[in-house]
């Protein structure tokens, strides 16, 4: 995929951190973006920034979970184009627990977010990706590549689930021209993490992790390689290692 002027994206999680990173680098690289998250106000200001840059961005507030929405996504994609080349799932949620006090609603909406929610979007975009000649990136974790630590268990056996989807998926999708990638971030500056650090009781220097533009210049990397080539899971991680990490 080295030319992707006027391709078609989409992004989830576009409103902020890794997401709203990837989206920027989509809409330089010449690709008509679509915005994908709950914030419609916060999704109309990074498409001001990208059409303010000469890119071109459509905003679509929805709740990934909600499976109504997401089919009339599809429907709207379907009456637009006849494909599209990269779909990008960067939204997810994280509550920190140990496994005894944790709360079964907890582990539902990180699986409905984390998981189920990429799964339901794929598969209903899958035959615009496969007419696009389209790539897949899952934007997953360290904590879906590595043995779990205490107090993420739920977040990490999501985590865990969608690196095998993406797994599966890649063995299911290559022969007909589909490549997919998993993108295990370590700690990351956003909004998320800075949440994260409170409830750790560790003061928050975001100069000390990556940032999501380190993320996005990984994709970039994939989408322009040749279509001789895939890259298929990459590990990124701080310069500076947190002691207890």
């Amino acid at each position: 995929m080295t030319q992707v002027n006027n391709h078609v994206a989409v992004v989830t999680g576009a409103s902020s951190g890794i997401g709203r990173a990837i989206a920027l680098m989509l809409a330089s690289e010449g690709m008509a973006v679509y915005l994908l998250g709950r914030s419609e106000s916060r999704l109309e200001q990074l498409a001001d920034e990208i059409n303010s840059l000469g890119g071109k961005s459509y905003v679509y507030a929805l709740d990934l979970t909600n499976e109504t929405e997401v089919a009339d996504f599809r429907l709207h994609l379907e009456k637009t184009y006849d494909g599209i080349q990269v779909l990008v799932h960067s939204a997810g949620a994280i509550v920190l627990n140990d496994i005894q006090a944790a709360s079964i609603e907890e582990f539902d909406m990180q699986y409905r977010v984390n998981l189920r929610a990429p799964y339901q979007l794929t598969q209903a975009l899958l035959p615009l990706i496969i007419s696009g000649q389209g790539q897949i990136i899952f934007i997953n974790s360290s904590a879906g590549l590595m043995s779990a630590k205490a107090d993420v268990g739920q977040y990490a056996a999501t985590k865990h689930g969608l690196r095998a989807f993406a797994d599966s998926l890649r063995d299911e999708l290559n022969s007909k021209g589909v490549r997919v990638l998993s993108v295990y971030p370590g700690r990351t500056a956003s909004a998320m993490q800075e949440e994260i650090h409170k409830e750790e009781g560790r003061e928050y220097k975001p100069e000390n992790l990556m940032q999501p533009e380190d993320v996005a210049t990984v994709v970039k990397t994939a989408i322009n390689l040749p279509s001789t080539a895939e890259m298929t899971d990459v590990s990124i991680r701080p310069m500076i290692k947190l002691k207890s990490d």
